[in-house]
């Protein structure tokens, strides 16, 4: 089951701290039943839990209360319904008397969110990501001055803006092998180190430079490229040989693991539009493309937002709302494939949380199809003089630039 909305933790928690579900009815402990509704049948509903399917009894004495998504830990505010407004896929949190030597539990009362109100509160929280929010990757932190220098990559450029959180902005950062915002923890500037993926909501200035941030979340994640040398389907892992070190990794993937290609003639159009310089747009990261003018500046709304906004995309792929246009908004257009669409010898990249030790990753983003631009990267580096040429790389489409030392 899929992690269970955060609001529903904090009203569990308000439930035990408030003696809601604390007194003792009979000598047996009441409990919680936390899920999501599977069925809602004649006298009772069957509830998805992290532990498998549950059914609490409803009886004449139950009670239906509904809390809004916009105010999930007041219980004051829940509002009194009836059974027959429940629905499949309604959250609800269930607090019962466990029936002694019985596996059942009578309902005392029964709190729930609606599927649609909570459909609804998403849309609104992506549109505002998308509307007013900037994804990037953390250059440089500036402790004294309160600021984090963030760069934003596209296909051809790369741009760099000042952030300031505001005095009351909240600032969290995900949890390891993590990317579930309700999962992320209460963090600091402190905590924001350069290399962190970055994502803010607030207000950006007229030129595009500055940001003014009402809300930050980070996290320490990696790039990895490499060609795959196994695929285990039952376990759901991939082993990886790591183009850098040459190492082979376990790659993992999970329910929120997302795996595209990048399709052979969207690089051919790449090559050609590069007019010669390293096959195209493919180049080291930052660098503009032969011919390509610089960026004129976002056009404004009449909020003095940069506009138009992408409705796809966003840090990690997940909506949020990153640079209009850019490379996650990119990525989020190719065409998806399962993990049975791999190869031993095919080269890919892989998005991940940095971990200790580095034999082992879950992957977040995966694009199959970049052997080219592994290629022509390497190539651009032998090209600067090898060992002394410095570092090459190249920008994946919604995931960071890869960068590599020789």
């Amino acid at each position: 089951m899929k992690t269970f909305l955060y609001s529903f933790f904090i009203l569990c928690a308000l439930l035990i701290t408030t003696g809601s579900v604390s007194a003792q009815a009979g000598g047996i402990k009441p409990v919680l039943i936390a899920g999501e509704v599977v069925t809602v049948e004649p006298g009772a509903i069957k509830i998805q839990t992290k532990d498998g399917v549950t059914t609490a009894a409803i009886n004449d004495k139950s009670q239906f209360k509904k809390v809004s998504p916009d105010n999930p830990t007041s219980l004051a505010s829940a509002v009194s319904v009836e059974i027959d407004e429940i629905e499949t896929g309604d959250k609800v949190v269930v607090s019962a008397i466990p029936e002694p030597g019985t596996s059942i539990y009578p309902a005392r009362t029964i709190y729930l969110m609606s599927k649609s109100e909570l459909a609804q509160k998403r849309a609104k929280e992506a549109e505002r990501w998308a509307k007013r929010g900037i994804s990037g990757r953390v250059a440089a932190v500036n402790m004294a001055g309160n600021q984090i220098t963030v760069e934003i990559r596209g296909l051809m450029n790369t741009t760099s803006v000042v952030v300031t959180p505001k005095p009351d902005a909240k600032i969290k950062r995900y949890r390891p092998n993590s990317i579930s915002y309700a999962e992320a923890l209460e963090s600091s500037i402190a905590e924001i180190k350069p290399g962190d993926m970055f994502r803010a909501v607030g207000d950006r200035s007229p030129d595009g430079t500055t940001f003014t941030a009402e809300e930050i979340i980070t996290g320490a994640f990696q790039t990895i490229v490499g060609t795959v040398k196994s695929i285990d389907i039952e376990k759901k892992e991939i082993l990886l040989e790591d183009s850098k070190t040459k190492k082979e990794i376990a790659v993992s993937f999970r329910e929120f693991s997302t795996v595209k290609r990048f399709p052979e003639e969207m690089l051919q159009r790449m090559f050609q539009f590069g007019g010669g310089q390293g096959m195209g747009g493919i180049r080291p990261a930052g660098a503009p493309a032969q011919g390509q003018q610089p960026p004129q500046q976002p056009q404004q709304t009449p909020q003095g937002q940069a506009g138009p906004p992408q409705q796809n995309g966003g840090f990690m792929g997940r909506g949020a709302g990153g640079p209009r246009g850019g490379i996650d908004d990119m990525y989020e257009r190719l065409p998806a494939i399962s993990l049975a669409d791999l190869k031993p010898g095919d080269v890919i990249a892989v998005s991940a949380n940095k971990t200790e030790p580095q034999d082992k990753v879950f992957a977040i983003k995966v694009l199959a199809g970049v052997g080219p631009l592994l290629a022509v990267a390497q190539a651009q580096t032998q090209g600067r003089g090898g060992r002394n040429g410095g570092v090459g790389g190249f920008t994946i489409p919604g995931l960071e630039g890869f960068d590599f030392g020789n």
